[in-house]
C-alpha cells in the first residue's frame, strides 16, 4: 500500500509564492522520477515538472524560471516551489509517482487571484 500527501495550497495574489510538498509512504523501496501535474477547471491535466532520484529536473515550458521541483529522497518527499504566481496557474496540483502501479496524491487546491 502506497500513500501520497500534499500539502501547500492556498490562496495567493499575483506575483506571491507557495511551496508545495508531497510525502509518499507505505511499502516502497525506491522511488525513481517524481512527477508534479495540475489540473485546472475545463482542462486536461497536465505535466507540470519531474524530477530523477539524481535531481535530474524538466519543466513545462509554461513554469520555467519560476517553478522549482527538488526531492528529499531520505524522507521520500517531492516539493514545488512556485515564485511569481499568475492567474493561469490556478489549478489543482497533484504528485505522482511510478512503481509497478501509478500512484497520485489526492491533490492541492492553489487559486492565484486578487
Amino acid at each position: 500500500q502506497v500513500q501520497l500527501v500534499e500539502s501547500g495550497g492556498g490562496l495567493v495574489q499575483p506575483g506571491g509564492s507557495l511551496r508545495l510538498s508531497c510525502a509518499a509512504s507505505g511499502i516502497i523501496f525506491r522511488i525513481d522520477t517524481m512527477y508534479w501535474y495540475r489540473q485546472a477547471p475545463g482542462k486536461e491535466r497536465e505535466l507540470v515538472a519531474d524530477i530523477s532520484r539524481g535531481g535530474r529536473t524538466n519543466y513545462a515550458d509554461s513554469v520555467k524560471g519560476r517553478f522549482t521541483i527538488s526531492r528529499d529522497n531520505a524522507k521520500n518527499t517531492v516539493y514545488l516551489q512556485m515564485n511569481n504566481l499568475k492567474p493561469e496557474d490556478t489549478a489543482v496540483y497533484y504528485c505522482n509517482i511510478r512503481l509497478r502501479a501509478q500512484y497520485w496524491g489526492q491533490g492541492t487546491q492553489v487559486t492565484v487571484s486578487s
